[in-house]
């Protein structure tokens, strides 16, 4: 009773984490079980059929708080359920341990890029249009079957990859990702159930996993719509940079003072990023009060409003207020 209701407590912060930055539910619990001695398609399993009822309440929450983009969930969720199909068949059977520090590599890129990108002020990024199939497709197919093969890894590929394209606010892409999961769960636990059959899920680790879940995910939707887009970001690229250079440190087999070092140095360039992001979002803000105050007063023209507020591009300014000035408020704050 004490191991599930350890089990529970993690599976509600797993989740609340995984709801506020898109990310980490299957990558926390996954490894809690292996540390524990589960076999790695078992712990796969067990996770992804918790998943399952988590994700169904995450999509529902996101979903009640306006934070799924319906477009983008269409185009990802099915390749992704095709990719985590594939992934838990071969899991099944073979093991993906040589490829981690290939993935690790890849997402500590990306991780590291949004550091950047989010500890400067946000644009605005309307010229660059809506996000087409022949990225989300591939991208779906793509993380689904990392995730079904690690244990977790939807989020962490799908929502870094969504973030870059900067088409989309980021409580938007978290939403929508983490909606397009109980696809690719549900496609995950019917692909172990065939390779490794009923046997292979631990059923009590389910439960426990599944309740603190459901508890933590209309919190975590909540969350999401409160936390500023700057901040959120640089939370998210240094939650993944920390999590893949553990990996890397072990393939590269480097030992004594090394880790330690290694972790100092990130840790204090986390810091410095979250610093600079939270600079960002003040300047923001006193742009975003200035231009409302100018639309308030009366008609402005684009160039003037772009004066008024940096991040936002000319062609987005009006010369009408209420509307408007909700309008222009939205696209400064990002």
């Amino acid at each position: 009773m004490r191991k599930l209701l350890v089990l529970a407590l993690v599976g509600l912060a797993a989740q609340l984490v995984d709801g506020a930055l898109g990310m980490a539910y299957g990558l926390t619990s996954s490894t809690l079980l292996l540390f524990a001695g589960v076999a790695p398609a078992a712990a796969s399993a067990s996770v992804h059929l918790a998943e399952i009822g988590t994700t169904l309440a995450a999509g529902v929450s996101h979903w009640r708080f306006g934070n799924v983009d319906w477009r983008v969930v269409g185009r990802i969720a099915l390749p992704g359920a095709i990719g985590s199909f594939a992934g838990a068949t071969f899991l099944s059977s073979i093991s993906t341990e040589s490829a981690a520090p290939w993935m690790a590599a890849i997402l500590f890129s990306l991780g590291a890029y949004l550091l950047i990108r989010f500890s400067r002020p946000l644009r605005a990024n309307r010229a660059g249009g809506r996000l087409r199939s022949r990225f989300l497709a591939p991208l779906g197919l793509f993380a689904g079957f990392v995730d079904a093969t690690g244990g977790g890894g939807w989020g962490p590929v799908a929502t870094p990859a969504l973030l870059v394209s900067g088409r989309m606010e980021p409580r938007k892409v978290i939403g929508s990702v983490d909606t397009s999961e109980f696809l690719v769960a549900g496609a995950a636990s019917i692909g172990f159930l065939i390779g490794l059959g009923s046997d292979g899920f631990l059923l009590p680790t389910v439960a426990a996993l599944l309740v603190g879940g459901l508890i933590a995910a209309p919190i975590a939707a909540w969350l999401v719509r409160i936390v500023p887009a700057q901040l959120l970001g640089a939370v998210i690229g240094g939650v993944i940079v920390l999590t893949n250079t553990r990996t890397l440190l072990r393939a590269g087999e480097l030992g004594g003072p090394v880790p330690a070092l290694v972790y100092t140095v990130l840790g204090a360039g986390w810091l410095v990023a979250l610093a600079l992001a939270a600079r960002a979002l003040r300047r923001t803000r006193r742009a975003r009060a200035t231009a409302e105050a100018a639309l308030a007063a009366g008609p402005v023209t684009p160039a003037e409003a772009t004066d008024a507020a940096e991040p936002v591009h000319a062609a987005e300014a009006t010369t009408t207020a209420p509307e408007e000035t909700r309008k222009l408020a939205a696209a400064v704050e990002g």
